[in-house]
């Protein structure tokens, strides 16, 4: 039997943990890339998660998708799931973790300049100029990084990913609210593990010999951020709803860098810390200044 606190209790739960497991994702992604390959690590993560996901299929049996939702929810697991993987991976192979989980965080300006782009919406003011600090802060945070924002270095492929990542949010938005949370996630879970199956016996190689505390770091990578992480921040929205419960997600990337300096004694440079502070001005700017010109323009009425 609930008690009277356990409604504000549990969905609390689920956004820290959520928060503690995506934060946790980016130095343990820095580490696991130490002894394996971006693909590798993309391959045996997707792997273990797409193990459970079928086991949750199997034992749940939800209603079958349309053909053609189905394919749209595969070409989610590739683009939003497996692309934003192996992209984010190559990125961190010479981009802090404390730099990338900055980065990643212009998936909401991506997803915010999607809605004007296909769906007519507009931006104001305040949105423009959230999305120009927060691109200035990219700049900023791949001024310090190996490469700066040439082609071929790592916070180019970073930003790739969350480009991936917004893509793959926009298009399942739709299928999350017919099928579900759940489902959908279980789909594009094996649907990326199967768009990487070429590199799992490279994966394997790698991980056999790598030491023990990659193949913890790697077994928490397809756990705790890709299955808990998912189901609680699913919860979490039904709890608080998708808006409230989105502002959570910025504490991430402070999180992130903070961690990263008690895993591997990473101190970030003041181009992350500046860099990282006008990229989540900007997308503040985008998703609270701006939200008000987000939908589209009314229609006058005739008289």
């Amino acid at each position: 039997m609930n008690t009277p606190n356990t409604p504000h209790v549990l969905p609390a739960l689920a956004v820290a943990t959520t928060i503690i497991v995506w934060a946790t994702a980016f130095p343990a992604i820095g580490v696991a890339l130490t002894e394996m390959s971006p693909l590798g690590l993309a391959s045996i993560r997707f792997a273990i998660a797409a193990a459970f996901a079928l086991a949750w299929l199997g034992y749940r049996r939800p209603v079958r998708m349309p053909l053609a939702d189905l394919l749209v929810c595969v070409l989610c697991g590739w683009v939003g799931a497996a692309g934003y993987s192996v992209l984010l991976n190559m990125g961190q192979t010479s981009v802090s973790p404390g730099a990338a989980s900055f980065l990643v965080k212009t998936e909401s300006i991506w997803m915010a300049m999607f809605g004007v782009v296909f769906l007519k919406e507009a931006f104001n003011r305040w949105a423009w100029v959230g999305t120009a600090i927060g691109f200035a802060g990219v700049g900023v945070i791949a001024y310090g990084q190996p490469g700066g924002i040439a082609w071929g270095s790592g916070a180019p492929f970073v930003l790739a990913a969350a480009l991936c990542s917004a893509t793959g949010f926009v298009l399942q938005r739709r299928l999350v609210q017919r099928y579900g949370a759940l489902q959908v996630s279980a789909i594009m879970l094996i649907s990326a593990a199967v768009a990487l199956l070429a590199w799992l016996p490279q994966g394997a190689v790698e991980l056999r010999a790598a030491s023990g505390e990659v193949w913890l770091w790697v077994l928490f990578l397809g756990l705790f951020p890709t299955l808990i992480g998912q189901f609680c921040w699913t919860y979490a929205i039904g709890q608080y709803g998708a808006a409230r419960a989105g502002n959570f997600l910025y504490l991430i990337a402070p999180l992130a860098m903070g961690l990263s300096w008690l895993l591997s004694r990473e101190v970030a440079g003041w181009s992350t810390a500046l860099g990282g502070a006008c990229v989540l001005a900007g997308v503040l700017l985008v998703n609270m200044r701006g939200q008000t010109s987000m939908l589209p323009k009314p229609k006058r009425a005739t008289a």
